[in-house]
């Protein structure tokens, strides 16, 4: 069965990569393809950019916070009965933690998936020539499908742009015109209503740009998968609660916070839960009551911008405060652990943790973390402006570990203990049990 896979890749961060690839897959699902997304790295915003363009939830595929092995599944497990995997890369194609260790290019590898390069063609003529020569032949297991010059400036450079391709011997496969509504305005995009109306905008006018610049590309994958029966893809579930339980575990229930101020999560995650017992979604936001739980996770998103509406919402607060008291298990991360915290910026919250979250002096805390915690290697990642002020830690709250950076180096982010209550500011990836030693 024909099968059409492809990684965004680009020279350079700053390339155009999630806007090119909301329109590719809207293009790509509006002719009737079964579409699944995937983003290489940790990045939690970019697949939620992903799932509105397509209607399919995408998947990270991370090769520091997970094994080779578990990539490998992941990509055959959400993407076999597909007919266009799209993934997007993270950076430039061989930016890595380490190196190319981590990098789009290291997943493109191991999948043996090809690459399409996406070229920030500002300024630069036929100088691109051995740019592109060197993407090329720089690891020859990569396999460079083509490449799309975005920026474009006028019809005279895309046609030195394409005799540039025509001489290193790869396919230029379109090019998108210079066009300042296709920036992608913030990374709040998508979290109310109002957002996610101005976010399908966006998508819209992507969709036109690819559909008329990659004309090239969009055959191609018609014509991988021209022998596949085309399937209308429907929305997701939209139950608050879903369950798959494995044959000898037993089984637990799963109270998720998710609402516009808390959706940074991993698909394969919660994935790991449902099959481990029953997830429950609830809002913080707007529902007064927490669902019955033996695990309540509250994992990272906007708190700081909604921080009114969630102190509005004092039963809520309370609830979780009592849960927290009564030894009830929590696992917060970031956002989730703001929440937990006695205010943000002076608006109370859960008060579960005597500390105080503020966004004064924001600066970005941002890479990969490890700790080893229990006898177990754990691995995630921070990204952050927001800081903890702590005065002095009663007795009841521990700093249980500190973290590293993925190549080793001490850093100051630690993980509390209170009760039954882990919380910190790092999203950690467990999906992947193999890297659980």
């Amino acid at each position: 069965m024909a099968k059409f896979n492809l990684l965004i890749g680009a020279a350079t961060s700053g390339c155009g990569k999630t806007t090119f690839t909301m329109g590719l897959l809207r293009v790509l699902r509006d002719r009737g393809l079964r579409v699944q997304p995937f983003k290489c790295g940790p990045d939690y915003i970019d697949p939620l950019f992903h799932h509105q363009a397509s209607g399919v939830e995408s998947v990270n595929l991370d090769t520091f916070m997970s094994s080779p092995e578990h990539v490998r599944e992941l990509f055959h497990h959400y993407g076999d009965d597909a007919d266009v995997c799209v993934i997007e890369g993270a950076m430039g194609l061989f930016d890595g933690y380490d190196g190319s260790r981590g990098s789009a290019a290291e997943v493109a590898m191991l999948l043996d998936v090809p690459v399409l390069l996406l070229v920030n063609a500002r300024a630069v003529a036929y100088s691109v020539a051995p740019l592109i020569h060197g993407f090329r032949h720089f690891n020859p297991a990569l396999r460079l499908a083509g490449v799309v010059f975005n920026f474009v400036a006028s019809d005279r450079q895309l046609a030195t742009l394409r005799r540039a391709c025509e001489d290193v011997g790869v396919p230029c496969m379109g090019s998108l015109p210079r066009c300042e509504a296709l920036a992608i305005p913030s990374r709040h995009l998508g979290l109310t209503i109002e957002e996610r109306d101005r976010m399908e905008q966006l998508i819209q006018r992507a969709d036109e740009v690819v559909k008329k610049g990659a004309s090239s590309l969009l055959a191609s994958a018609c014509e991988a998968s021209n022998n596949i029966q085309r399937a209308t893809i429907s929305e997701p579930t939209s139950s608050d609660s879903v369950s798959s339980h494995s044959h000898g575990v037993v089984s637990k229930t799963f109270a998720i916070a998710r609402d516009a101020a808390f959706n940074f999560t991993y698909r394969a995650n919660l994935d790991a839960l449902r099959a481990r017992g029953t997830i429950h979604f609830f809002s913080p936001l707007h529902d007064h009551e927490l669902p019955a739980c033996d695990l309540l996770y509250l994992p990272g998103g906007y708190p700081e911008l909604f921080a009114q509406e969630l102190a509005a919402n004092q039963p809520m607060r309370q609830a979780i405060r009592d849960y927290a008291e009564a030894g009830g298990h929590i696992v917060a991360e970031c956002g989730g652990f703001m929440y937990l915290c006695h205010d943000i910026d002076g608006v109370p919250m859960c008060d579960v943790l005597p500390m105080s979250a503020t966004m004064q002096g924001a600066r970005l805390h941002l890479g990969y973390r490890k700790m080893q915690w229990n006898g177990s290697l754990f691995k995630g990642h921070e990204f952050h402006y927001s800081t903890i002020r702590e005065e002095s830690l009663p007795s009841t709250v521990e700093r249980i570990c500190l973290q590293q950076r993925a190549t080793g180096e001490d850093v100051e982010t630690p993980l509390y203990k209170y009760k039954n209550v882990l919380a910190g500011y790092t999203h950690w990836y467990w999906a992947d049990r193999t890297t659980l030693s």
